[in-house]
């Protein structure tokens, strides 16, 4: 479902159907699958966008997609358990890199081999 805006009120009127959307996918060993993503909190969760051009701007021009509707997408990432359908998020950002334990202390450090944010 998107959010429907109503003129300058940033909070959505109500849920419209998505329609048709362009979903990002990877190759597998049975052809092409869904790519999945995390929230910033960890949740599994879906991407779709309304157009190519907001995908390509958000996860680049190599990205492959499909063009499949709404109902498909969730229909098919519901018995992966995911629920949630993000569609056309602004932002994606690599992974956080986790931190190496140091066991002789007992907590974790940030070493240089990965400080810094590696793109996916």
């Amino acid at each position: 479902m998107a959010r429907h805006l109503n003129g300058d009120d940033p909070e959505p009127e109500e849920l419209v159907p998505a329609g048709l959307l362009a979903v990002p996918v990877r190759s597998g060993l049975a052809g092409d699958v869904l790519r999945l993503f995390r929230t910033a909190l960890g949740v599994r969760t879906v991407v779709g966008f309304t157009s190519r051009r907001q995908l390509s701007a958000v996860l680049g021009a190599q990205q492959r997609s499909i063009v499949i509707s709404e109902a498909a997408v969730r229909q098919m990432t519901a018995e992966l358990g995911v629920a949630q359908l993000v569609v056309d998020p602004q932002l994606v950002a690599a992974p956080a890199v986790p931190l190496h334990s140091d066991s002789r202390h007992g907590w974790a450090s940030l070493t240089q081999d990965n400080a810094a944010v590696r793109a996916a």
